[in-house]
Formats: structure tokens, C-alpha cells, sequence
């Protein structure tokens, strides 16, 4: 039994129960989740847009994560398209984590929320799009942490997404991102407010979780960038700008943002391993699914070597798979701000994708 809330075009459904990759279930479990633009009779237009790390299920619209793409002639065109987008299991803005109540408890579940993984997160968004009654998805799209969702989509599901969009993202975590990743969790867990996990209804950890975050952005960024916007100006006679952004970006985080999410989600990230079902080539054996992967010059958290390694295992099975790796100033954040060129390379290939689509759908009604 599946019930829906709506408001305008954000809803929760909540399911009776999901089974984790760890053996444990969920029972039960909600999403929240974000609709634009209009889903048609033939249910062929639809497009999941998955979010990075710090994201949710507001993707576009004011304040949305990628309302630069997302929206009447841009490039997930909601005039064209109907995109959802929903917040990822274990996150903190509506979708169930260690934020939510254990049913059997009636507290908050803290640390003792069961491990989860990018698949996990996966087959909830499956249920999700089994429950809006949508077969197969016109693609799947997201950077980073949603490249990564993109990715574990087109192996788990090939049959139900047509094409996929992997933007600064890779099939494995390198020593170097689990590194990052771990600091930010043991800046957490190192504050005297996070008690274990179990700081709700109390003081949360917001110094820990901040330096999590300001770490966390200074991967985010490039050198270039980081040389343009601050330089070695000082904000006050004794603090430099750079410092002074970092500890901003650092405590607005805390705002909106669950420090034990912080914890379950980075590891389900570093966790993530697509090898661990095989060599890379020959999990893309046979798919239909089409990719357009996308890196960024100078993105060195994610760098283009990673996207390149998932290129090369497709086009070893002949998979149909464009790569761009663009110029940018950037870094990671390029998929964010950079959009110009993404558009483009989007644009065009979501349309050659659904025209590809409704030749296929009409060569087998006249078969």
C-alpha cells in the first residue's frame, strides 16, 4: 500500500517497507520528492534528475540546486519534459534517515539507523517511479554523488532508462575522496555536542559539522577559482576573505543539513564500488541504455581520468556513449554554475534520445 501527500509540486510517498542491501528493512519508508513540468499520455517523457551529496529533492525553481537547468527551455526542459527529482534515502529534508523516528522506539533512530548504500538509495527511487507508473525512464542525470546514482541506475536497471548522464562522478571512490570524506566525519564525531549521534532535541554538533562542510568546499573549488574570488584579500585587518567564506559556507550548512546524514551518506559514497559485481566492461554487456558523460578540466575531486575509465569500459562493448570533458574554471562545482556548455551537450542529446525512443516504440507496434 503506497498513500500520496501533495503540495504543488512536492509530495511524499511513504511505502510499507524496503529491504537494504545490509538484510536490515525499513518499515515503513518515505520519500520526498519534486515534480516540473508535465508528464504525457505516452509516459515517455519523464526524466530523474538525482542529487549530489548535499542536495535534495528541490532541484529547480527559486533556490533550487540546478534551477540553471532545469525549467522551460533550459536544458531538462519542463516545456518538453516531466523531471522529478526526490531526496535520497538517508538524507534529512523528508525522505527517511537517521533524523526520522524508529517506529519501534518512537525516538530518533541516531546511529542506529542501518547502513545504507547508493543502491539502496537507488531502489527506493525505482519504487518511486514505480509508483508514479512510469516503465522506462527517458534518462537518469546527476553530478557527482547523482553521477554516481546515474550510474548504479543503468547496471541495476538497464531495462528502465533509456539513457544516462553521469556528470564528475566515477564508478569507485580513490583513496584520496574516501581521505576527504573521512576528515569531514571525524570533525563530526569529534564534537562534544554530537554525543554519540544522539543530539536531537538538544544541541546538535554545528562546529564539527561546519569544518565537515568548509573542507568539504574547499574540494569543491578550484585553485583558479579560489585565486580569482579571494587571493590573499583580507576581509579584516587579522582574517583573510578565503577564511572568512569558508566559516560562512561552513554555519549556513548547519542550517539545513543533518550531521549523522553527513556521516551515512559520505559512507555510503565511499562504499560505492560498481567492480565489486564484476570487471567494469561486462556489467554494460548488452545494454540499450544510452550514456552521455560529462568531466570537467579542472575538476580535481572528481578528475576526468574517472569518468574516462567508465568511457573506456563502454565503448569496450560497443555501448552507444558520447564523453565530453569540458573547459572550466570551476572545479567540481562546474556542473553547478558552468552550464552554458552542458546545455548544449544535454539539450542535444536528451532529443536525439526521445526521437530514438518513439522510432523504437513505433518500429515494434508495426512488428
Amino acid at each position: 500500500m503506497v498513500t500520496t501527500q501533495m503540495a504543488a509540486e512536492s509530495a511524499t510517498a511513504t511505502f510499507e517497507r524496503l529491504v537494504l542491501d545490509s538484510g536490515a528493512v525499513l518499515a515503513p519508508v518515505e520519500v520526498a520528492y519534486e515534480t516540473y513540468g508535465t508528464l504525457n499520455a505516452a509516459r515517455d517523457n519523464a526524466i530523474l534528475v538525482l542529487h549530489a551529496f548535499s542536495g535534495d529533492a528541490h532541484a529547480a525553481g527559486e533556490g533550487g540546486w540546478w534551477s540553471s537547468m532545469i525549467g522551460p527551455g533550459k536544458a531538462f526542459d519542463t516545456d518538453q519534459y516531466f523531471v522529478i527529482c526526490s531526496n535520497v534515502l538517508g538524507g534529512c529534508r523528508g525522505t527517511t534517515g537517521p533524523g526520522s523516528n524508529n517506529p519501534e522506539t518512537g525516538c530518533p533512530w541516531a546511529m542506529t539507523f542501518p547502513s545504507i548504500t547508493i543502491a539502496d538509495m537507488v531502489r527506493l527511487q525505482k519504487e518511486l517511479i514505480d509508483h508514479l507508473e512510469i516503465p522506462r525512464l527517458l534518462s537518469v542525470a546527476g553530478g557527482s554523488m547523482g553521477g554516481m546514482q546515474a550510474l548504479e541506475w543503468a547496471v541495476a536497471y538497464p531495462d528502465r532508462c533509456a539513457s544516462a548522464i553521469p556528470i564528475a562522478c566515477t564508478a569507485r571512490h580513490s583513496a584520496q575522496q574516501i581521505a576527504f570524506n573521512e576528515v569531514g566525519r571525524q570533525a563530526i564525531m569529534a564534537d562534544p555536542d554530537w554525543c554519540g549521534g544522539n543530539y536531537y532535541g538538544g544541541k546538535p554538533p554545528a562546529n564539527g559539522l561546519a569544518v565537515a562542510r568548509m573542507v568539504g568546499h574547499i574540494t569543491y573549488m578550484s585553485d583558479q577559482s579560489m585565486r580569482e574570488k579571494f587571493g590573499r584579500k583580507l576581509r579584516t585587518p587579522d582574517q583573510f576573505e578565503v577564511e572568512s567564506y569558508l566559516k560562512y559556507r561552513g554555519y549556513k550548512f548547519v542550517d539545513r543539513f543533518d550531521a549523522n546524514s553527513y556521516i551515512y551518506i559520505t559512507k555510503a559514497m565511499d562504499d560505492f564500488d560498481l567492480t565489486q559485481r564484476g570487471a567494469l566492461p561486462t556489467l554494460f554487456e548488452g545494454s540499450r541504455t544510452r550514456f552521455l558523460i560529462i568531466s570537467f578540466t579542472s575538476d580535481w575531486l572528481y578528475p576526468s581520468y574517472q569518468s574516462l575509465e567508465i568511457v573506456s569500459a563502454l565503448r569496450s562493448r560497443n555501448a552507444d556513449v558520447a564523453y565530453c570533458n569540458l573547459e572550466a574554471r570551476y572545479g567540481h562545482d562546474s556542473f553547478l554554475v558552468e552550464v552554458e556548455d552542458q546545455t548544449v551537450l544535454v539539450r542535444g542529446f536528451l532529443s536525439s534520445t526521445h526521437k530514438e525512443e518513439t522510432r523504437h516504440r513505433g518500429t515494434h507496434a508495426r512488428a
